[in-house]
C-alpha cells in the first residue's frame, strides 16, 4: 500500500485532470483567436471581458468627419435591426461606441484603423476612411451577436486598390443591384468600383440606344459610393468596342481597305473622332467625381489586324517618322486621351492587352495599367518602366452565362495580387491591388440574382487577398464560413422578394387584358404562363443574345425553364404593379392596338397593371 499522502495525491490528480482536460485549453485558445471578420483581423491582442452592445449605447463623435462616420454607422445599425442609436458629443461612458479620428496616427495610413473593445468600444483612424472601416468591422461583429470580445486590433490594408469591375456596357444592370454591390463592397473594405457603362447623352442623343443610365441615376449611385467610401470609376471603352456609341455615327467608324465600315472601331486618325470621345469625358464629368478615367483601350483589332487599315500606318508615319508602326497610332490615341484627362484633373487607366510591344512610342508615364491578359509585355516589364499596375487577372473573371472564377481553387493556392496571368512577381512593389470583373458575354445566360450568388464568394475572397493574409484559414470551407458568419451588408435590399403569391391572375392595363399563372422562379423572379405559352421578350436585333431595342413586343412563346427572357420582376408601384423583363430591364407598356411592348422607363411611361386573383388558365 502506498505511503503517499492522500491529500497530496488528490491535489496532484486534480491538477493533472485540469491540465489534461481539453475544455480550459480550448476556451483559452478560442479567447485568443481574433473575432471572425472578412477580411480577417491579422493583429489581435485579446484581453479579459468584452463589450456588450445594449439599449443604452451611444455613438460618441465630435469633429465633423467623426460625426459623418457616426451618422453612417447609426443608419447601418438601424438597418441591421439594432435600433436607433443616438450620435452625441463629449465624454464616453460604459456601453458607448467612440469614433475617433487622429491624424497623428500615421502608422494607420489612409485606410487603417485601431479597434479597442472593453467596457466601451472605440474605432480610431488617422483619416475619416480609416475610422469608417473600423465601423465595418464593428458591424460584422455585431452581426454575430451583441457581444464583442475584449481586445485590441490594428488593421491596415496591404494594397491601395481593392476592387470590382462591372461591364454594364451593353446589357443594363439594374440600379438596385449596383447599390447592393456598393454596400457589400464597403462592408468588406473594398474601395474601387469600375463601371463600364453608358450615361444618357445630352450632347449626342444619336448614341442613346438602350443600356444607358440617366444622369440622375448616376448621381444617386455616386452619392452612395461617397457615403460608403467606394470610388466609382467610369469607363467608355475606346477606340475599340465603341459600337454602343457610334453605331449611328458612320462618319466616325474606321473603314477597312474593302470600304467596309467597322461600327465597333473608332477611326483614331480623325480629329473629329478624338473630339467626340473627349466630349463624352466632359459629359461624364458632370456626374462622376472620381479623379480617374478608364478608357479601356483593349481589343481594338479583335478579329482583324492593322494591315486592313493602311490609313492607320500612314497616320503613324506622318506623325512619328518612317519607322513608326500602326501600333504607334494606337498608343498616340491613348496618350492624347491621357493628356486630355490629366488636363481635367483625372488619372488615366487602360487594359494591358493593347501593349503588345509592337510600338516605338511609349505610353505616357503615370498611366495605370490593369493587367488581365498574358501578352508580350510582361507585368514585370510594366513595373520596371514605372507604370502603376493593377491585377485584373482573367482568373478573377465572372462571365455572365460562361466562365466563372474558381474561388476555392484560388484560395487553396493562396492566390495574392502578385499572381498575374503569365507571371508571378517576387515582390508587391508597384502593384496597386487587384479586382474581380463581371462581364456580360452572354447577356441572357444568367439573371442578376444568379450572378449575385456567384459573386459573393469571389467578392469576399478578393477582399481578403487585397486587405490581408490571402489564406487566413486552413481550408476554404473555414474561410467560406466567415462569410456566412458576417452575413450581408446592412441596408442591402432583398432582390429575390416577390410582392404577390403564386397563383392565377387576370392582368389589366388600359385596353390590354390577359390571364396567366404566376409562379416564382428559383432565382427570385416569376414566370407568366398563359393559354398559349409563357410571356417572353423576343425578336428584334440581338446584342449579346438579348433583344435590347425599345418597342420590341412581348409574345407568348413555348415555356422553357432555361429561357431567362421568360422571367419577370413584378414591381409594386402606386395603383398596381409594373412588369419588368429580368434580362432587358425594360418595363412593359400597352399599345392602342393591344400589344405589349418594352420601353426604357424614361422613354415611355410603364404600364400599371391591375392583378385580379383567380383567373383560369390552361
Amino acid at each position: 500500500m502506498s505511503t503517499f499522502p492522500r491529500r497530496r495525491f488528490v491535489g496532484v490528480a486534480a491538477a493533472l485532470a485540469l491540465l489534461l482536460s481539453p475544455v480550459p485549453a480550448l476556451a483559452r485558445q478560442q479567447a485568443e483567436k481574433p473575432p471572425v471578420t472578412v477580411p480577417a483581423l491579422t493583429d489581435w491582442t485579446p484581453e479579459s471581458g468584452g463589450y456588450g452592445f445594449g439599449p443604452g449605447a451611444r455613438l460618441v463623435a465630435d469633429s465633423p468627419a467623426e460625426i459623418r462616420v457616426a451618422d453612417t454607422l447609426a443608419d447601418d445599425l438601424r438597418a441591421a435591426g439594432h435600433g436607433t442609436v443616438p450620435v452625441v458629443g463629449g465624454a464616453a461612458r460604459t456601453g458607448d461606441i467612440v469614433v475617433d479620428i487622429r491624424p497623428a496616427r500615421k502608422s494607420l495610413g489612409t485606410e487603417g484603423y485601431e479597434l479597442r473593445a472593453g467596457k466601451r468600444l472605440s474605432v480610431t483612424g488617422a483619416t475619416e476612411t480609416g475610422a469608417f472601416y473600423g465601423t465595418r468591422t464593428l458591424l460584422q461583429l455585431l452581426a454575430q451577436g451583441g457581444r464583442v470580445p475584449a481586445g485590441r486590433a490594428v488593421d491596415v490594408p496591404r494594397y491601395k486598390e481593392r476592387g470590382v469591375g462591372v461591364c454594364a456596357c451593353y446589357i443594363h444592370v439594374s440600379l438596385p443591384w449596383l447599390e447592393n454591390l456598393v454596400r457589400e463592397m464597403a462592408y468588406h473594405k473594398l474601395n474601387q468600383l469600375l463601371l463600364e457603362l453608358k450615361v444618357k447623352s445630352d450632347a449626342h442623343p444619336e448614341a442613346d440606344t438602350w443600356g444607358y443610365y440617366t444622369k440622375d441615376e448616376i448621381r444617386r449611385l455616386v452619392a452612395l459610393g461617397e457615403k460608403y467610401h467606394v470610388e466609382i470609376v467610369p469607363e467608355i471603352n475606346s477606340p475599340g468596342h465603341m459600337d454602343p456609341w457610334i453605331e449611328n455615327r458612320p462618319d466616325l467608324q474606321l473603314t477597312d481597305s474593302d470600304g467596309a465600315r467597322q461600327p465597333s472601331r473608332l477611326d483614331i486618325t480623325q480629329p473629329a473622332a478624338f473630339a467626340y470621345y473627349t466630349s463624352l469625358i466632359d459629359e461624364y464629368a458632370q456626374v462622376f467625381k472620381a479623379p480617374a478615367w478608364h478608357m479601356g483601350a483593349d481589343e481594338y483589332m479583335l478579329g482583324s489586324d492593322f494591315a486592313k487599315y493602311p490609313q492607320i500606318l500612314k497616320y503613324a508615319q506622318d506623325k512619328y517618322g518612317s519607322g513608326a508602326t500602326p501600333q504607334d497610332a494606337f498608343i498616340d490615341f491613348v496618350n492624347r486621351v491621357h493628356a486630355y484627362a490629366a488636363g481635367k484633373g483625372k488619372r488615366l487607366r487602360i487594359w494591358n492587352d493593347g501593349l503588345t510591344g509592337a510600338n516605338t512610342v511609349p505610353v505616357t508615364a503615370g498611366t495605370t495599367v490593369e493587367h488581365w491578359l498574358n501578352v508580350a509585355t510582361r507585368p514585370s516589364q510594366l513595373i520596371a518602366a514605372g507604370y502603376p499596375l493593377m491585377n485584373a487577372s482573367y482568373s478573377l473573371y465572372l462571365i455572365r452565362g460562361g466562365f466563372h472564377s474558381d474561388t476555392e481553387g484560388l484560395y487553396d493556392q493562396s492566390w495574392d495580387p502578385r499572381s498575374f496571368e503569365g507571371e508571378k512577381l517576387a515582390s508587391a512593389q508597384g502593384v496597386t491591388g487587384a479586382k474581380i470583373s463581371l462581364w456580360p458575354d452572354n447577356g441572357r445566360g444568367e439573371t442578376e440574382n444568379e450572378v449575385a450568388v456567384r459573386l459573393w464568394p469571389a467578392l469576399r475572397h478578393i477582399a481578403q487577398a487585397t486587405w490581408g493574409d490571402p489564406h487566413p484559414d486552413a481550408t476554404y470551407a473555414e474561410f467560406a464560413a466567415r462569410g456566412t458568419a458576417v452575413g450581408h451588408a446592412p441596408g442591402r435590399r432583398d432582390l429575390t422578394s416577390v410582392p404577390v403569391p403564386d397563383g392565377s391572375y387576370t392582368f389589366r392595363t388600359g385596353g390590354v387584358t390577359f390571364d396567366a399563372h404566376l409562379a416564382r422562379t428559383a432565382d427570385g423572379y416569376v414566370t407568366l404562363r398563359g393559354p398559349s405559352g409563357c410571356l417572353a421578350v423576343s425578336g428584334g436585333k440581338l446584342t449579346l443574345n438579348v433583344p435590347l431595342q425599345p418597342g420590341v413586343q412581348a409574345t407568348w412563346d413555348s415555356c422553357a425553364a432555361s429561357n431567362t427572357l421568360q422571367r419577370w420582376q413584378v414591381q409594386e408601384t402606386a395603383g398596381g404593379y409594373r412588369l419588368v423583363n429580368v434580362i432587358t430591364q425594360m418595363a412593359m407598356s400597352a399599345t392602342g392596338d393591344g400589344r405589349i411592348v418594352q420601353y426604357p422607363p424614361d422613354q415611355h411611361p410603364p404600364a400599371v397593371w391591375q392583378l385580379t386573383r383567380g383567373a383560369h388558365t390552361s
